[in-house]
């Protein structure tokens, strides 16, 4: 593999892959310039995790992968109404969230670059994921997290032996907070990080590989800094550069009412999202007043032909309860997801539409708020 850089879209400039680059020399996104031609041929079977897409993954043959057999999740058809829409299950990760699936790719980077420590972000789940795969890999780990951080993600960070910072105030002012602390170490964010975004797009390349390789009419995800929603595009991009699908789904973003600057200027027809005056919600890990990597959401949504939706908390905690009552422990993050499918069947969804979505969180990392929200009483 030839060797691989990073791209400033702002500054049409390229930059060199190291442990302390992760934005331009004006404060802009990074991509990075990685281009597999990608064969269905080429899934390694023999591995039962995303790692047997080691082929569309940013990687030589020699590098070992800091991996816990992660991927491969069950996808399964749940009927909502008259609709049968397919339920990806990325709560079941062994940090409990689909951010695993960045997780694996991007400490398997630190390793190779020799990284002993990262500080990384989060408002809770991609803490969780980095400190498990730190704690993997051996490298020491320090997470910055808002102050209102659901207390058994920070047991869980805890556990896995890292640093926690608590930080008052907006997740603005967390991201802050650890982007200053990374200017002396490896950053290991799941927005500013683009190898977070080689481990997201598996999401996609399982689907459609669960799928005999046929791609869904449309994809409803969980849309706050766009980890998930930007990986799958990205797939599907690879997917139809190498001719695996003729057409990319339409995507649907879901944003939670009280925080939804990107459904806001959608509907304005802007290119960025707006500013907003953000409420409280029980989505929390979808409550992203200012998404770094907006513009590039809003564009890969409208290329796709597809929208961005906002729900409300009522909508929220009724898709929790239709899902707990079928056996679903998820977190209200992911309940606000299955609330924007009901939303979609209810106003746009054609009779046949050939929907996947994902439940993207386990609930035992909000067990506290899930008792109070539905009056468990225990």
């Amino acid at each position: 593999m030839s060797p691989l850089t990073l791209f400033s879209p702002a500054q049409s400039k390229d930059y060199p892959l190291n442990a302390t680059t992760w934005q331009d020399e004006k404060g802009g996104l990074l991509d990075l310039r990685f281009t597999p031609k990608f064969d269905p041929e080429s899934v390694d079977k023999s591995n039962f995790s995303l790692w047997r897409y080691r082929s569309a993954l940013p990687f030589d043959a020699s590098v070992s992968p800091v991996s816990m057999n992660e991927g491969l999740t069950p996808l399964v058809n749940v009927d909502l109404g008259a609709h049968r829409i397919q339920f990806k299950l990325d709560y079941l990760f062994p940090s409990g969230s689909y951010k695993d699936r960045g997780a694996t790719v991007l400490m398997t980077l630190a390793r190779q670059l020799g990284v002993s420590r990262v500080v990384q972000d989060s408002s809770g789940n991609a803490g969780c994921a980095i400190a498990h795969y730190a704690a993997l890999a051996g490298i020491g780990c320090e997470i910055f997290v808002p102050a209102d951080t659901s207390p058994a993600k920070l047991v869980q960070i805890r556990a896995m032996g890292a640093k926690i910072n608590l930080i008052p105030g907006s997740r603005e002012d967390t991201a802050q907070a650890a982007m200053k602390a990374a200017a002396q170490t490896f950053y290991a964010s799941h927005v500013w990080q683009p190898y977070f975004f080689q481990g997201t797009k598996t999401f996609i390349y399982e689907v459609l590989e669960q799928r005999g390789w046929k791609a869904p009419d449309t994809v409803i995800l969980p849309a706050g800094n766009g980890t998930l929603l930007l990986g799958t595009y990205l797939g599907l991009q690879e997917l139809k550069a190498s001719g695996v699908i003729s057409k990319i789904p339409t995507i649907i973003g879901v944003q939670s009412a009280g925080c939804a600057p990107l459904h806001l200027a959608f509907q304005q027809s802007r290119s960025e999202p707006v500013h907003i005056d953000s409420s409280p919600t029980v989505a929390e890990g979808i409550a992203i007043s200012v998404p770094r990597r907006g513009g590039q959401m809003l564009e890969c949504v409208k290329e796709s032909g597809g929208r961005f939706l906002a729900v409300d908390e009522e909508e929220i905690i009724e898709a929790l309860r239709l899902m707990t009552g079928r056996g679903y422990f998820i977190e209200p993050t992911s309940a606000a997801v299955v609330a924007g499918v009901q939303q979609y069947l209810a106003r746009y969804a054609a009779p046949d539409e050939d929907i996947v979505s994902v439940l993207t969180g386990h609930g035992l990392k909000s067990a506290e708020k899930i008792n109070k929200l539905m009056n468990l009483g225990a």
